[in-house]
């Protein structure tokens, strides 16, 4: 099943930033094959159910290793069976009605 994700993921107990724990994240996802569009507050994932929870799961797991002792994450996913519809799909269609006003 194909799926649309919004991921944050906060490292806890490693100091104010945390920039060198998403780009290890941000790679994982990458190396996953997984297609990715970074943005301020997370990452927005597309591909596969099973393969972008498999890479959820390793960014946790190497973030751990890295030294975090604690990860919150917040993910907000949507899937649809009744067509295959991608992130870029989503916001050609918002902007083609942005285009029409």
């Amino acid at each position: 099943m194909h799926v649309i994700v919004d991921l944050c993921v906060v490292p806890l107990g490693v100091g104010v930033s945390v920039s060198k724990y998403v780009a290890r994240c941000q790679q994982i996802l990458e190396d996953a094959g997984l297609e990715i569009r970074l943005h301020a507050y997370g990452t927005n994932i597309e591909g596969e159910y099973d393969q972008v929870f498999a890479a959820i799961r390793r960014c946790h797991e190497e973030i751990h290793e890295a030294g975090a002792p604690r990860i919150s994450t917040t993910i907000k996913l949507g899937t649809r069976v009744d067509r295959l519809q991608t992130m870029v799909d989503k916001l050609k269609s918002v902007e083609e009605k942005l285009e029409q006003d």
